[in-house]
């Protein structure tokens, strides 16, 4: 299999903290796009993904399989036994919620407030700019931070007691804030103790 996308990117770190966690490494060939330099709009890579977005998957029959969740999903269950997407119909629907929620309150506009609110990628990629849309979504995702804090304060990952690709999610998403200067507010304890704790997982400090 192959993993066509860009070390050190938001979407990107998910897949890889996936497969660190599923243990897959010696089953994957990574493959860079260079994203900065346009290289994700192309006619080769678009005929990998016509969104032009990444990371997609690549399996040895040629199947191209993009958007995190699809990915996440397949190769969580490579070996029949799920971990990160819920093991039965109920963890499941709570994970696939919890996922989609870090999603949108959270990974979703941090990454507006990046493409519109500040250089972002530069000129070249950010060809069209709201920046009044962006700082809109600024807001959101401090919201989704506070959401998610009163979440963690009760419990230990974002869908209950067990890691999964919701906490994933929210960690990416962190990251991207990181790097568009998004600071977690001081007195969102429960978050900030949540990052602590998953930064130290093996899986995300190699990812």
């Amino acid at each position: 299999m192959r993993i066509y996308d860009f070390r050190g990117f938001a979407n990107p770190a998910r897949i890889r903290i996936t497969v660190a966690e599923k243990r897959l490494s010696d089953l994957i060939e990574f493959v860079t796009v260079d994203v900065p330099g346009g290289e994700h709009r192309q006619p080769p890579f678009l005929a990998k993904n016509p969104s032009g977005t990444i990371p997609v998957l690549e399996l040895d029959d040629g199947t191209m399989i993009a958007e995190c969740t699809a990915i996440t999903e397949y190769l969580d269950n490579v070996d029949g036994e799920a971990v990160l997407t819920g093991s039965d119909g109920k963890e499941r629907a709570i994970i696939h919620m919890m996922q989609r929620r870090a999603e949108s309150r959270l990974l979703d506009p941090v990454a507006a407030y990046f493409h519109h609110a500040t250089p972002g990628l530069g000129p070249q990629i950010e060809t069209y700019q709201n920046r009044e849309w962006g700082e809109k979504n600024r807001e959101v995702a401090l919201e989704g931070m506070r959401y998610f804090d009163g979440l963690l304060r009760n419990q230990d990952y974002l869908a209950g007691d067990r890691f999964s690709m919701a906490d994933i999610t929210a960690f990416a998403g962190l990251l991207f804030a990181d790097i568009s200067k998004i600071d977690v507010p001081a007195d969102l304890t429960g978050l900030r103790a949540w990052r602590t704790k998953v930064a130290e997982r093996p899986s995300v400090m190699h990812a």
